[in-house]
């Protein structure tokens, strides 16, 4: 079971102090955080996408590369990249090179977002989300899975002879989860691929999770990957911990109210009632998180949002130290209790490699003659040597 937190990177207002955080002073504070998590026992630090303000992260792969270069174990995730407005011929190396420079810490969150903007931003067609996101991934999982890619089809121009670099450490993809908070669809993609299911219950009542998840689990074992009870899971989380829960609850309420999400609206009684986010001690952070197995079944990974609504830094570090010291390690005993043998661990980069070569030995991919040159559209590399200027493109018109 994998423990983490996720962030969004709003830059918010701390509606207690009238203090609000310049592009700079946030993204080092998110740095200082992810080092904080990894500190502090958790498995997993994510970043999610997003193009517009009040929010920083438009890069998430450079914010993670930023941050495997400051830890050591943490697994480093996003939290969800776009596969309907990226080109899946970037997120392909993006990721595979994360791979790389973090030795093997990275796996991606894929969905289409939550602003409908993004989608002319980028060229794309907001009415095609559901299409671009299937065809997308197609494209992206078959760059990982061939030296060698010919590919066409209706939303990008064709490869031919593609080779997508550097390759995946060890000739492994990374591990993907699909997210959503609403789309059946995305359910039924993330179960034919057999890849993970992350549904981010964050804001939405149980019952149309548990939906969602049954879904998921029923076609993941239709597709033949498992088990129902074997596929992959992860849910979403909030919390706001204190020693004492009444401390807790008069602290956080103003972050809340005025949180650019859901402030404004419901009370943070009714919305802690209706969705996962708890306000209180460790103790009852630690029951309500105990109970989602009883609610959803066994999973793998479970994240929480901490660092949002202007929260200021001394206080997410406060909130990590909680988590960490009181609540993941009782969590980490509760939730492998009566677990089945058969319920998969959590997916890592090392049980992958495992799994796919048990003690054999690991390929790692080189450039060879299995593999396209990217100019001659997938011939084998040659001994002959190109024409002046062709490395660069430029043909009798470019001179």
């Amino acid at each position: 079971m994998q423990f983490g937190i996720f962030t969004v990177s709003d830059i918010t207002q701390d509606p207690t102090t009238g203090h609000t955080p310049s592009e700079a002073e946030r993204i080092k504070a998110t740095l200082t955080i992810a080092k904080h998590a990894e500190e502090v026992g958790l498995d997993v630090f994510a970043v999610g996408e997003h193009h517009n303000p009040p929010f920083w992260s438009s890069s998430p792969s450079t914010t993670l590369a930023a941050i495997a270069g400051q830890t050591e174990r943490i697994i480093l995730s996003t939290s969800t990249t776009l596969i309907t407005t990226n080109d899946p011929v970037k997120i392909a190396e993006d990721f595979a090179m994360l791979q790389h420079v973090s030795g093997g810490r990275a796996d991606i969150m894929l969905g289409r977002g939550n602003t409908g903007p993004v989608y002319p931003w980028f060229g794309k067609d907001i009415r095609q989300g559901l299409p671009l996101a299937v065809e997308n991934y197609a494209l992206l999982h078959k760059l990982w899975r061939e030296d060698v890619v010919d590919w066409d089809g209706k939303f990008r121009t064709p490869l031919q002879g593609f080779t997508s670099t550097p390759r995946p450490l060890d000739d492994v993809p990374p591990f993907v989860w699909h997210g959503s908070i609403r789309t059946p669809e995305v359910a039924e993609q993330a179960a034919y691929y057999g890849d993970g299911f992350f549904a981010n219950n964050i804001f939405w009542p149980k019952d149309h999770f548990q939906r969602l998840i049954h879904l998921y689990r029923q076609r993941f074992a239709h597709y033949g990957h498992g088990t129902a009870e074997q596929a992959i899971v992860g849910l979403g989380g909030q919390a706001f911990i204190r020693p004492n829960s009444q401390d807790a609850v008069n602290e956080f309420r103003p972050y809340f109210d005025n949180a650019p999400v859901y402030g404004h609206g419901p009370s943070l009684e009714d919305f802690s009632e209706m969705t996962p986010l708890t306000v209180g001690s460790p103790q009852q952070v630690i029951d309500r998180y105990a109970a989602m197995r009883d609610t959803f079944g066994d999973y793998q990974r479970q994240l929480f949002l901490m660092d949002h609504a202007g929260l200021p830094l001394k206080t997410v570090l406060e909130q990590l130290d909680l988590l960490g010291g009181e609540v993941v390690p009782v969590l980490r005993r509760e939730l492998a209790k009566d677990r089945p043998a058969d319920v998969p661990d959590a997916p890592t980069h090392a049980n992958l490699v495992q799994a796919k070569y048990g003690d054999g030995p690991v390929r790692q991919p080189t450039p060879g003659a299995n593999r396209g040159d990217n100019l001659t559209a997938g011939g084998p590399y040659q001994d002959t040597p190109a024409p002046a200027g062709a490395a660069f493109g430029l043909g009798a018109a470019g001179r």
